[in-house]
């Protein structure tokens, strides 16, 4: 069964790329372009919304491609703090080496990377340096004191006029960033300064996928968006000035609602005036134009909240991330009239985990049908669900042993052997490359290989938090998994590896 559609993603390339040009034909000479959200993998928005693809927005830019140059935005807390992107799990500075070479495998130039809120962290330093010696051009931006709402400090020499200029040479700046919270919108107004300054005229405007303005302000799809800034407390609100400007009800976040009388006041400072009342003024968003069926897109916004949640009662437990995270999270969950039970494999996995008392696994299949995996001797409950999940599919027979036994014990060898592992259970990854090897000689293995892609967007749910490693394969199959926020045992230290 196909995943249900919720989002037209052709319509959205068409109309949104045009309504981009329009805002860049507003200005003339230069325009820095905010990007909120993710540029590749947006993983969120693909979730979100069934049918968007995770690239979309690169698309539109390579269209532009001789006009573009991308400047990169990164936090300092958040290099200081290895900040990781949850869908990826890698640090967000790892992720500006990842996008500089996606860019340039696009046909995008790249021309710097700017650290922001930079206060001397040493790890920001180190990680400025190694930029540098890979050829690229490093600026610092700094904090500003009583910034946004001290306007003119901000707008003077001890504000914007501190920071680096970021020294641009294409029209069409993409500001962008590995993640919410990195300055992008600050950067774009600080190099509107400085191209003052220069006696060039400069323009700025802003592309997001979320808040959606034209959505009810507690639309599934805004709670969702809560959901993911949850670190960040970003608030989806009413904007007050496009209200007040046009009496018209539109939905903006509390940050670019905060800044926008900066964004005016620099304008009327520079020129004259600003082209914008409202905050909702400054971006082109067309997602709700784009919605094919309401019903889907707001049960996955559901889903969505959900899974936030519990990686960030998992992330408690870890000791990354904190108990006011997991609270407002409970308070969307309520707000959106759910509970975890709207993911069956939550139940299906819990209570099989209660039946062999050691931890298992819940895989829903795009059918509805649940699959359970359970702890053996020979596998992790993660790597049984799989194969289970792969026979269901597949109309294997479920007794059917799919993996030679030659292809098991070397492996197990291996790792006890060798590796010295405390068990020589199949995780993961070891799991597939055994069917993978069993496939050559076995026309049922074989078969089952040949099931992995129906496997994303599977739903799955783990009754422990399960290590890393093994968490990261589901992810690169597309499957959405969760886990409860328990280890399997009382011990204080946990290898995640």
């Amino acid at each position: 069964m196909l995943r249900k559609i919720g989002f037209d993603n052709e319509k959205y390339l068409r109309i949104q790329s045009a309504k981009i040009r329009e805002r860049i034909e507003q200005f003339g000479g230069k325009l820095y372009l905010e990007f909120g959200g993710k540029l590749f993998d947006d993983y969120h928005a693909a979730r979100v919304l069934p049918g968007f693809a995770p690239d979309s927005k690169i698309h539109m830019l390579k269209e532009l491609a001789p006009s573009v140059e991308i400047v990169i935005a990164v936090n300092a807390a958040d290099i200081a703090q290895n900040k990781v992107r949850g869908d990826l799990g890698i640090t967000y500075g790892d992720d500006v080496l990842r996008l500089i070479d996606q860019f340039r495998q696009e046909g995008l130039y790249v021309g710097s990377v700017v650290i922001t809120r930079y206060a001397g962290q040493t790890a920001a330093d180190l990680f400025r340096s190694h930029l540098i010696s890979l050829g690229m051009k490093v600026y610092l931006h700094y904090p500003i004191p009583g910034y946004p709402h001290d306007v003119a400090r901000i707008v003077s020499e001890e504000g914007f006029g501190k920071n680096d200029d970021i020294i641009t040479q294409r029209p069409l700046v993409v500001v962008t960033a590995p993640g919410p919270g990195s300055g992008k919108m600050a950067t774009c107004l600080s190099q509107l300064y400085h191209e003052q300054k220069r006696g060039v005229s400069a323009g700025y405007a802003k592309f997001e996928t979320f808040p959606v303005w034209n959505l009810p302000l507690k639309h599934p799809v805004h709670l969702a968006y809560e959901a993911a800034t949850a670190d960040l407390d970003d608030v989806n609100m009413i904007d007050p000035f496009h209200l007040q400007a046009y009496g018209v009800t539109a939905v903006n976040y509390n940050r670019d609602v905060e800044v926008f009388p900066v964004l005016q006041a620099i304008f009327t400072g520079l020129y004259g005036s600003s082209p914008y009342r409202s905050p909702t003024d400054m971006g082109v968003n067309t997602v709700a134009d784009c919605i094919v069926d309401e019903q889907v897109v707001s049960d996955a916004a559901l889903q969505e909240i959900v899974r936030r949640y519990f990686a960030a009662a998992c992330a408690r437990r870890k000791g990354s991330g904190t108990a006011h995270e997991v609270f407002k999270l409970e308070l969307l969950m309520k707000q959106a009239g759910i509970t975890d039970a709207i993911r069956p494999c939550v139940a299906a996995a819990n209570k099989l985990a209660a039946e062999t008392n050691a931890p298992a696994v819940a895989i829903e299949l795009p059918d509805g049908t649940l699959i359970g995996g359970k702890t053996s001797e020979l596998m992790e409950p993660l790597s049984a669900a799989l194969l289970n999940a792969l026979k269901e599919l597949g109309g294997i027979d479920p007794k059917r042993h799919l993996i030679a036994r030659s292809a098991i014990e070397p492996i197990q060898r291996m790792k006890t052997d060798c590796l010295r592992s405390a068990t020589s259970r199949l995780r993961c990854g070891e799991t597939l490359i055994a069917l993978a090897i069993s496939a050559s000689e076995d026309e049922f293995a074989a078969k089952a290989l040949e099931q992995i892609p129906a496997l994303q967007n599977c739903e799955a749910h783990s009754s422990v938090i399960v290590p890393d490693a093994d968490a990261a394969v589901y992810s690169r199959l597309g499957m959405h998994l969760t886990e409860s926020p328990q280890y399997q045992s009382s011990s204080l230290y946990h290898n995640n590896n």
